[in-house]
């Protein structure tokens, strides 16, 4: 019998964790957890720049963090589709209000703001990025919803970045396919356990 091909085994676990993390129970209390592990890290106090992304579906649930995290004197950065081009754009922001539900009934920075004078950040300004996923694995492979999103902004940020994927303890999996172009979480924060990286490169 001839193995299966990674496209097809990437599909496999892509579905497997939808469903998984669509069945997970308690999601808010268990996202609360997550996120208070995540700012709990060494890498977040010493950050200047985090990024955090707002959630969306049946991902891990951050925007009850983001209040918390806008009162730690640190620079809350977001992100934003541009639909045209699907590319993230990064956006700094200072208050809840800012945020309007936008494309896939997401929080994003309402339009009239999204350009305007220091707001607007590159992928090379932060420190910490907050990273969400389908599907992870202990050595911080991670697979997303299959478009490319956060690949092309993450290929874009700063060597000594420090990358966070969140998850629930459902969307791990022992090991997910690698492309040479994929990049690895420097640790995973599970509502059971951080996963370290000692493999990624």
């Amino acid at each position: 019998m001839s193995a299966v091909d990674p496209q097809t085994l990437k599909a496999q676990i892509r579905e497997q964790a939808r469903k998984n993390r669509v069945a997970q129970k308690d999601k808010d209390a268990l996202s609360r957890q997550i996120c208070a592990a995540f700012m709990a890290r060494p890498e977040y106090a010493d950050a200047k720049t985090v990024l955090f992304y707002v959630d969306a579906g049946s991902e891990v649930r951050t925007r009850q963090a983001l209040p918390d995290a806008l009162k730690d004197g640190k620079r809350i950065v977001v992100p934003w589709c541009v639909v045209e081009t699907n590319e993230l754009e990064l956006f700094h922001l200072e208050d809840m209000s800012e945020l309007v539900e936008g494309a896939y009934k997401i929080l994003e920075p309402r339009e009239g703001l999204r350009l305007a004078p220091g707001k607007r950040l590159t992928p090379a300004d932060l420190d910490l990025v907050m990273v969400p996923g389908t599907a992870f694995d202990p050595r911080g492979g991670r697979m997303g919803q299959g478009k490319g999103y956060y690949d092309r902004l993450l290929a874009n940020t700063r060597p000594d970045v420090t990358l966070i994927g969140l998850a629930f303890e459902c969307q791990m999996f022992p090991e997910i396919p690698v492309a040479p172009h994929d990049v690895f979480m420097d640790a995973v924060i599970t509502e059971k356990q951080v996963y370290p990286n000692p493999g990624g490169e």
